[in-house]
């Protein structure tokens, strides 16, 4: 199934956009799109790994005790049960490829 990134990217004025792309019984797809200022809280999740590709833009990123700012191209790992999130402070809109592995009961 081929995928058109950029044509699902969906973004809200209210609140971050979580889009799904694909599941399988193995992992979770999702495109997130975030305008300047909105965010993802920090939270963790037992036994699932994440994986935050940045598409477009460049947000902060929290790991752990780290916050990194990533830009298009970087990526960055929240092995299971690490608190992570994701912020968009700049000036411009961000757009996220996430993995999720395994997917939540409910993808």
């Amino acid at each position: 199934m081929k995928i058109r990134l950029r044509e699902r990217a969906k973004f809200q004025p209210d609140k971050m956009a979580k889009i799904a792309l694909a599941a399988t019984p193995r992992v979770l797809l999702d495109l997130y799109a975030l305008e300047p200022g909105q965010s993802q809280k920090v939270h963790t999740h037992d036994g699932q790994d994440k994986i935050y590709v940045v598409l477009e833009g460049r947000g902060r990123i929290t790991v752990g005790a780290e916050d990194e700012t990533l830009e298009a191209g970087e990526a960055v790992v929240a092995p299971a049960g690490t608190a992570h999130g994701v912020a968009n402070d700049s000036g411009a809109r961000l757009l996220l490829l996430v993995l999720v592995s395994p997917p939540p009961p409910h993808a």
